[in-house]
C-alpha cells in the first residue's frame, strides 16, 4: 500500500531501525521516490521533535501496542494521529470521524483500512477549518501524569467512600 500512499499525494519520514527488511524497504522507496520520501535509519531523538513538530499526520499502526507514547507526543506537537486501535493507540487516540475525536483510527491490522483511515485524515486535512480545529483538540488532550492521579484519586476517594 506504500505506492498508494504516496500517489495519494502524501510526504513520508521514516526515522528508526527495525527488522532489517523494512529498512531495505523504506531505503529503496527514498530511492525511488526522493521527493516523497525521506528514510533516516537509526535513532536521532533531537531529529524525532522536528520531525513531530514540522509534521501533520503521525502514522502507527502497531499490530500491538501494549504502552505507546508516540502518538501522546504527536497530540501534544499537534501532529494529527493514524493508529490502529490496539493496546494503549486504542485508549489514547479516538476517532475524530465518530464524532469529537483527536485522530484516526483503523480497527484491524489491515492495509487497506489503514489506506482508509490515511485517506479520511487527508480529507479533513484539505478542509483547513476543519484541520486548524482537529489539531487544537489534539494539542489540548491531557494524557499526564497530574490526570492520571487526579483520576486515581478519585477511583480511591469513591471505593473509600462506600
Amino acid at each position: 500500500m506504500f505506492e498508494d500512499i504516496i500517489n495519494a499525494g502524501f510526504r513520508v519520514v521514516i526515522l528508526g531501525s527495525g527488522d532489517c527488511g523494512y529498512e531495505h524497504f523504506f531505503s529503496q522507496m527514498r530511492d525511488a521516490h526522493p521527493d516523497q520520501v525521506a528514510t533516516i535509519l537509526g535513532f536521532i531523538p533531537a531529529l524525532a521533535k522536528k520531525i513531530y513538530a514540522g509534521a501533520d499526520i503521525f502514522l502507527m499502526p502497531s499490530q500491538s501496542e501494549p504502552c505507546g507514547l508516540a502518538q501522546m507526543i504527536a497530540l501534544r506537537y499537534g501532529t494529527v494521529p493514524v493508529v490502529r486501535e490496539t493496546g494503549g493507540l486504542k485508549d489514547s487516540v479516538f476517532d475524530c470521524s465518530l464524532g469529537e475525536g483527536n485522530g484516526f483510527t483503523f480497527a484491524n491490522y489491515n492495509a487497506h483500512e489503514m489506506l482508509d483511515a490515511l485517506y479520511r485524515a487527508k480529507g479533513v486535512y484539505e478542509n483547513k477549518k476543519n484541520w486548524r480545529a482537529l489539531v487544537r483538540y489534539a494539542m489540548k488532550c491531557d494524557y499526564s501524569w497530574t490526570r492520571s492521579a487526579d483520576a486515581y484519586l478519585g477511583l480511591y476517594n469513591e471505593v473509600m467512600s462506600m
